[in-house]
């Protein structure tokens, strides 16, 4: 029975230090491995400023992200397919959200053209009862695409 009684006791002066020093041990490796993941991270960013020290990968960046070309080249611009299609198809269905918010020429162009037209715009006729405005008569630039059927 004394026996017993030391051995609880042993257990109930060692299991805490333990418990700790288990613990320690366990914050240790994970901070061990958070130090690896940055240095990993730091070696990725310094490769990626070394990057953008040749002049080659910041025309690449440039003629791949702000659509640059060089002077003397022809620049194209691929049409997605899915947005105009070969022959316009009609149907009495109003167009979606998604359908009617996709522009169709570049953003660049669509802010040029609201800026030309926004001082052409008819203004309401006095004659009128309703306060409708005039139509504007000239005839717009962006294409004119029919709701596609596949969604």
């Amino acid at each position: 029975m004394v026996l017993g009684i030391v051995a609880v006791m042993a257990f109930v002066l060692v299991y805490p230090t333990l418990h700790t020093y288990l613990r320690q041990q366990s914050d240790v490796r994970e901070l061990r491995a958070q130090v690896a993941a940055a240095r990993e991270r730091n070696e990725d960013l310094l490769a990626e400023s070394a990057r953008w020290d040749d002049p080659a990968y910041i025309a690449a960046q440039a003629r791949e992200r702000l659509s640059y070309v060089m002077p003397g080249e022809t620049p194209y611009r691929v049409v997605d397919p899915e947005i105009i299609a070969d022959a316009p198809e009609t149907t009495d269905e109003p167009a979606t959200d998604a359908e009617a918010a996709a522009p169709l020429v570049p953003w660049y162009t669509a802010v040029w053209d609201s800026v030309t037209v926004a001082g052409t715009v008819g203004t309401a006729d006095p004659s009128d009862e309703a306060g409708a405005t005039v139509p504007d008569s000239r005839p717009s630039t962006a294409p004119s695409v029919a709701p596609s059927a596949g969604g």
